[in-house]
C-alpha cells in the first residue's frame, strides 16, 4: 500500500484491521466507546495523509496507541476492563470469549498489551516491538510470562 492513499484504501484499512484495532484500543483504554473514538480519530486522520509505510499494521497499531495514550492523559483516569466487553466474538463463540477476556483481565497491562498485539493484531514479535517502542526481546519475554500466566489461570479455572 506504499503510494498515494485513497478513500478505498482507508475504507479496506479499516474493514482489514478495525476489530483488531478496537480491541486493542479497548484493551488500553477499558471503555469500548472511548476506543471508538480513538480508531475513529485514526482513520479520520488516515483519509487527510497521501501516504503511509510500506507495512501498515504496525503504523495503525502504533497510531491506536498513541491516540490512546493522549486520551488517558486528557481524561486523567484509568479505566478498568472490568465490565467491558473489548473482543469481538464469532457467533458460538460468546462464551468462550467472555471467559478469555476475564482471564486476560488478570494479566500484567504490560503483557496483555502484548499478547493482544500478537494474537488479535496478527503481529509479529518484531512489529510489535515497533508499536510498543521496546526491544524484540523484551517484547519475547513479556509474551512467554503471559502464555505462562494464563496457562496457570486457565488450570486454576478446570480444577
Amino acid at each position: 500500500m506504499a503510494g498515494k492513499l485513497t478513500y478505498q484504501d482507508v475504507q479496506d484499512l479499516y474493514r482489514q484491521h478495525g476489530p483488531a484495532l478496537l480491541a486493542y484500543g479497548t484493551n488500553m483504554l477499558g471503555d469500548r466507546a472511548a476506543a471508538e473514538d480513538v480508531l475513529h480519530q485514526v482513520f479520520l486522520k488516515l483519509l487527510a495523509t497521501d501516504r503511509l509505510p510500506a507495512e501498515p499494521r504496525p503504523y495503525l497499531f502504533k497510531a491506536v496507541r498513541n491516540r490512546a495514550l493522549n486520551a488517558m492523559r486528557s481524561s486523567a483516569r484509568l479505566s478498568s476492563l472490568e465490565g467491558h466487553e473489548w473482543l469481538v466474538k464469532p457467533q458460538g463463540m460468546v462464551e468462550a470469549g467472555l471467559e478469555i477476556e476475564r482471564i486476560m483481565r488478570d494479566l500484567p497491562e504490560e503483557q496483555r498489551e502484548v499478547v493482544v498485539l500478537r494474537i488479535w493484531g496478527e503481529m509479529t514479535m518484531a512489529e510489535v516491538a515497533v508499536v510498543l517502542d521496546i526491544p524484540e526481546n523484551t517484547v519475547a519475554s513479556r509474551y512467554r510470562y503471559a502464555l505462562n500466566r494464563l496457562r496457570a489461570l486457565l488450570k486454576e479455572e478446570t480444577k
